[in-house]
């Protein structure tokens, strides 16, 4: 925030921002003749398309002040974008400009009055936003002045010619120095004190009230040769301060962190352990068996990060963050005198560490240790080379600068390579440790801090990017000889070198970074050539405009590797490749893998630490087209084909120097339950945030392995809310810690939780989406030989087994589960002879008789037996479906029991395995023969879960007691999904999360959590005493669905409702109406339920053959007249099918992701004011409604008369035309002015 006063004394208060796509409108208004003879004739969308930068200034009122935009090359067409340092050189030798610490003009506009203001303003914000910027150019035509604003921040340095015409033109330069000017940096005096302390202070108060008032001066009055404070001061005063320390607790650190890429910290040594010794034998892991000790959150089990390499597993993606620790240092010189000490000691220990240290780590990576080795830590024993920041603060608003503080203290200790620095985890990341490395924690690191490291050669500014020769082979073999896909990236850059181009003709190219002669870095890209597809099966459109890129503009990042003590350039690492390869945008897929070792890219991808740097693009729903019917109106095979999944992430110009907001907060997920799948995916798709600390606990890790290919997905029925290949296009193991392991304990006051009984998990929020399992059943011990019934027994539903689990019983929980079922099915012959008992009332009953007659286990061998209800309301709650079961049942002969409650196993003797199971009904005892006992009884909280909820004093009252904002009585844990309920103060004790669709959950729990980490959204604040009694209702649908007996392919679709039978839904006064085609006998069941207010409200469909099940969930909630006047043609007769009725072309659009966003443009429009003295439509609609005007007409004549005759027709129409346009690639079926 500034204050800017005009000429004529007015103020006005003014902010700066990124400018967005909605200032475009504003900032036309403000370009005036003279702006356009200065910078050209400027598309507007285009320019900021393009642009590095762009700052929008603006007042209270959200008015516009003034936009600048930046870009890293000259405009005028003086200079090519990939060589303009050629000619700046040669302009003036002496000004030491580079693509590093410059960039150029393109556009400034200014509110006339406030412009000289506004221009400083501006520049001085591009200084502070951009640390290492150091010149801003300007190139005008030479015949033009500056005028009175430019002119008070920009000085000429010369002239130069057009590349095209005879036309000179002006250079003018804007200094840093003039604005923002580096800091002086000099040692702290004890009169530096009162400065100081005010600045302090607004920071911290603690060490004042530990310390004394004058803890400060007395710690500037201690230095020595191992301590020593430094102040920035600017015109004299202190604005800032560091103590630093060249006494480094070590052995601490290397107990608790993995400093392996640092050597230690300590100078290398001929007696250093960097590997374990011989007798730990290494041998391969399997894809649930994998160890890591160095994770950047503690975990017991780290699940192989699923990527993708062509040679076997050679390449395997981790986090971002600690992939930087894959890639190895080489020795760095430099010609200048001061630098050539700074790289002289960095090759001392690069040149050992890596070599030797990465062989070793990279081999935990891709295989396992055996459990004796795990603990492994190297030992080194030379002396450290480390110092430390004791203390530091600095003036907010000189912060940009903090770096500065880095070269002085450095040569304070010329013997120290490292400079070290621990903060608080939930410390947010300040400028200074941005260009330190995050150090990786061990799994049993009980700190609470994170620590960061800073090699003295990071302040080396003479790193240069550029395309790679044949020179740089060397360079690069040393660079990535210690890396798993050495030979991928060597084979590129001999291809590239060769010919420019892969043998499919594929354009490519090597870039390298180069410091002091040296290769520090290298990238390969290729041509992005299925740019179609990623347009239409991912949303790169939140990040561009696609229209306003070429195709040759968009590449593909295949391999980064980038020496972690440059790190901090990363970004300018991948700007530049954007400049010198004339691309504006990059794409790094991330693939998974598949069992066997078989992988599904076509071509190898590396590691890469820019993975942070890019932001994760999410997936689009995709149309499951009609083809045959659609013809050759289908769309194009590059849109409809079924390519390879993979997760993308993208980077493009204008991300080039947006910041990310780092959130450390240690966020632990307990369960890999849709509602925590949905809340992980919500948090790593927040493109400006970067969470570094998720963690998932879970017992099988994450879900979507493809364990069972088609045959599992029928065990279970299905809730639509993720599938495999959804998982595959997140690729949450690129952002998320994966503990496989149980969660056995919480403790609340240490903040950590226990898992596997002995290990642990800290934790800063904990969410507890753990969900509801189905549990063994506990038998009710009654002698059938007595002949009980059912009124003579306990129900036993609610106690808990306690035995040992037979090992042919089996509680189908996840795919896991129903890997390890059909294994024993398999295994045991049960297809050939055996009998398999169901016990239970759910759909998972009749989903998994389907799968075991698809199995071929005969339907005389398989035994239904259905628990007394505890509810009128059936798990299917619809007539004409249950009797089709039955049916389909009776035809397979499976045998059906009613009303049977679980008695006895093997009569009471020893259960394991179980051989014959009996049952008391309301009538007489049966026992039923056993090979597979499968348990499907009303699902509850595990025994161990509730045990860990009850023994950290959560309030349980039959599940876990929450408030409406998701909060236990612990707040920093909070909980969601099917395993929570409502406090009772709310009196709603029908109604918790389990009648709400879980995806939905998830992403409001995340949602809630958002507000506290990020500064875009509005702060917390306490909802009023009368809302806090209200609970939250949510609107997504509730389904399910799978294949039932009789191969029935089965949908049901809801709105979020208390349960109530069908018949009693009927009967209400305000039901709507019923549309139903089909029978169930036909196979070709078709219901859809309207309700009052003409809306879709229920979905059910019942068909022999599969059908689009992800098209017709999107017909709920849409209005019947959408669905092209549904009622009105199905009451003339002209819907006998609804499965050929929506699957005709006009209904694409229905099913169609965006969809959605044309609904809320056309609500836009009809709720606007055509003119301020006259109601909109919708405000016309209300005054009806409240019979607030009379009407001489039928009030839809009246509205149909005023839309037709206003302004709002063609505006209507223009967009859904422009709807249309847009999306002609998933929408070609249709025709609009022009196309035909």
């Amino acid at each position: 925030m500034s204050v800017l006063t005009s000429p004529r004394g007015k103020v006005e208060v003014v902010h700066c921002r990124r400018t967005e796509s909605q200032d475009i409108y504003c900032i036309k208004n403000l370009i005036r003749k003279f702006t356009q003879k200065l910078f050209g004739n400027l598309n507007i969308i285009y320019l900021l398309e393009k642009a590095n930068l762009a700052i929008t200034l603006h007042n209270d009122q959200e008015e516009i002040m003034a936009q600048a935009t930046f870009l890293d090359y000259p405009n005028w067409n003086i200079a090519t974008q990939d060589d303009w340092v050629s000619v700046f050189r040669e302009l003036d030798s002496d000004m030491p400009c580079t693509p590093l610490n410059t960039l150029f003009m393109h556009l400034f506009v200014a509110v006339d009055e406030y412009s000289v203001g506004c221009c400083k303003e501006i520049i001085r914000t591009t200084f502070k936003a951009v640390p290492d910027l150091h010149f801003v150019f300007l190139i005008v035509p030479s015949c033009m002045s500056l005028g009175s604003t430019l002119i008070t921040v920009f000085s000429q340095v010369g002239y130069v010619p057009s590349l095209t015409n005879d036309e000179d033109f002006a250079v003018h330069v804007c200094h840093r120095h003039n604005h923002c000017p580096q800091l002086h940096i000099r040692k702290a005096r004890v009169e530096d004190h009162d400065d100081l302390m005010p600045i302090f202070l607004r920071h911290d108060t603690i060490l004042k009230e530990t310390y004394g008032e004058y803890f400060l001066a007395e710690l500037i009055e201690a230095q020595d040769e191992e301590n020593h404070s430094v102040v920035c001061e600017v015109e004299g005063v202190a604005v800032g301060f560091m103590s630093v320390c060249s006494q480094v607790n070590l052995e601490l650190l290397h107990k608790c962190f993995d400093l392996g890429p640092f050597h230690g910290l300590c100078i290398p040594h001929q007696d250093d352990i960097l590997e374990p010794p011989q007798e730990f034998s290494i041998h391969k892991s399997s894809d649930s068996d994998l160890e890591d000790t160095s994770e950047e959150s503690q975990k017991i089990v780290k699940e192989p990060q699923e990527a993708v390499s062509l040679e076997t597993r050679e390449s395997v993606q981790r986090k971002g963050t600690e992939a930087a620790v894959e890639e190895a240092l080489s020795p760095v010189t430099s010609e200048n005198s001061r630098e050539v000490e700074d790289s002289e000691k960095l090759s001392q220990v690069s040149s050992m560490v890596y070599m030797g240290y990465y062989i070793s780590h990279r081999s935990s990576l891709s295989l396992s240790l055996p459990e004796d080795t795990s603990s492994f830590r190297p030992i080194y024993r030379g002396t450290s080379t480390a110092f430390c920041i004791q203390l530091f603060f600095i003036d907010e608003k000189y912060e940009a600068r903090s770096l500065d503080f880095m070269n002085f203290v450095f040569h304070l200790f010329h013997d120290k390579d490292f400079c070290i620095i621990s903060v608080p985890h939930l410390t947010p990341e300040f400028v200074l440790i941005q260009s330190f490395v995050k150090v990786i924690p061990f799994n049993n690191c009980t700190l609470d801090q994170d620590l960061y490291v800073f090699h003295r050669a990071g302040l080396l500014k003479t790193i240069k990017i550029r395309l790679a020769t044949l020179s740089d082979t060397p360079g690069v073999e040393k660079l990535v000889s210690t890396l798993m896909p050495c030979k991928s990236i060597l084979e590129d850059l001999k291809q590239y070198n060769e010919a420019r181009r892969d043998p499919d003709g594929t354009p490519l190219q090597v870039f390298v970074a180069e410091v002091a002669e040296q290769v520090v870095g290298i990238a390969v890209i290729r041509n992005e050539m299925d740019i179609e597809y990623i347009r239409s099966h991912y949303n790169i459109e939140d990040f561009i405009y696609f229209n306003h890129h070429q195709r040759e503009e968009h590449g593909h990042l295949y391999h980064f590797v980038l020496n972690p003590i440059f790190r901090h350039y990363t970004k300018f690492f991948l700007k530049e490749i954007l400049r010198l390869g004339y691309k504006s945008c990059l794409y790094y897929p991330v693939y998974p893998q598949v069992k066997e070792g078989k992988v599904q890219s076509p071509k190898a991808h590396s590691l890469t630490s820019a993975l942070h740097y890019l932001v994760p693009v999410r997936p689009r729903r995709q149309i499951v087209y009609p083809l045959e019917k659609l013809g050759i109106n289908a769309p194009s095979k590059e849109v409809s084909k079924d390519a390879l999944s993979y997760a993308l992430n993208h980077t493009n110009r204008k991300l080039s120097l947006e910041p990310k907001i780092t959130v450390n907060a240690k966020i632990v997920v307990v369960g890999a339950s849709n509602v925590g799948i949905s809340f992980l995916e919500t948090l790593v798709f927040c493109s400006h945030l970067k969470f570094s600390n998720l963690t998932l606990i879970s017992t099988h890790g994450l879900p979507g392995k493809k364990l069972l290919g088609s045959e599992q997905r029928k065990f279970l029925a299905n809730d639509h809310c993720y599938n495999d290949r959804d998982h595959e296009l997140m690729s949450l193991c690129s952002w998320v810690n994966v503990v496989v392991a149980k969660m056995t304990a919480i403790d609340r006051a240490a903040k950590q939780v226990v898992v596997s009984r002995e290990k642990v998990v800290r934790y800063d929020h904990l969410i507890l989406c753990t969900g509801r399992q189905y549990q063994v059943p506990c038998p009710t011990e009654v002698d059938v030989s007595l002949h009980p019934t059912n009124r003579e027994v306990s129900n036993s539903c609610l106690r808990q087994y306690t035995g040992p689990v037979p090992c042919n019983h089996f509680t189908l929980n996840d795919e896991e589960d129903c890997l390890r079922a059909l294994a024993w099915i398999k295994n045991s012959s049960i297809t050939a002879e055996g009998n398999v008992i169901i016990y239970g009332n759910s759909i998972d009953t009749y989903t998994t008789v389907e799968t075991l007659l698809n199995l071929g286990v005969r339907g005389s061998c398989i035994h239904l037996v259905q628990h007394p209800p505890t509810s009128i309301i059936t798990c299917i709650n619809d007539c004409a479906v249950e009797g089709a079961i039955e049916d389909a049942l009776q035809a397979a002969g499976v045998n059906v029991y009613r009303d049977a409650l679980l008695a006895q196993w093997n009569n009471g003797l020893y259960s394991d395995p179980i051989h014959t199971a009996s049952f008391t009904t309301p009538t007489k005892p049966f026992q039923l023969p056993c090979s597979m006992f499968f348990s499907f009884l009303e699902k509850n909280v595990d025994y161990e879960t509730f045990k860990a909820f009850n023994d950290a004093c959560l309030v349980y009252d039959g599940r876990l007691v929450i408030d409406s904002n998701f909060h236990t009585n612990d707040v920093a844990i909070r909980a969601a999904g099917p395993l929570t309920k409502f406090s009772n103060r709310y009196y709603s004790n029908e109604w918790t999360h389990s009648n709400f669709n879980s995806k939905e959950i998830g992403f409001q729990l995340a949602a809630a959590m958002l507000k506290l980490f990020d500064p875009t959204l509005e702060p917390v604040t306490e909802p009023p005493a009368d809302l806090d009694r209200l609970i939250p209702m949510y609107k997504g649908a509730k389904i399910k669905g799978g294949i039932l007996p009789g191969s029935y392919h089965y949908l049901h679709v809801s709105k979020p409702a208390i349960p109530t039978p069908l018949e009693v839904q009927r009967a209400q006064s305000d039901f709507g109406s019923e549309i139903v085609t089909g029978n169930v006998k036909n196979g070709n069941y078709f219901r859809i339920h309207i309700n009052k207010y003409r809306m879709v409200e229920t979905i059910t469909c019942l068909s022999k053959v599969p059908f689009p099940a992800s098209n017709y969930i999107r017909l709920f909630g849409q209005h019947e007249q959408a669905l092209n006047n549904l009622c009105a043609r199905y009451e003339d007769g002209l819907v006998p099918d609804l499965y050929s009725y929506f699957s005709e072309p006009w209904c694409m659009a229905l099913f169609h992701d965006r969809f959605i966003d044309l609904r809320k443009a056309l609500h836009q429009i009809l709720s606007s004011k055509e003119d301020e003295n006259l109601p909109s439509v919708e405000e016309l609609a209300r005054q009806i409604e409240d019979e607030e005007i009379n009407l001489p007409e039928k009030p839809r004549n009246y509205l149909k008369r005023v839309f037709q005759e206003t302004i709002y027709r063609p505006l209507v129409e223009k967009s859904i035309l422009d709807y249309l346009h847009y999306n002609h690639y998933h929408l070609p079926m249709y025709a609009w002015p022009g196309n035909i």
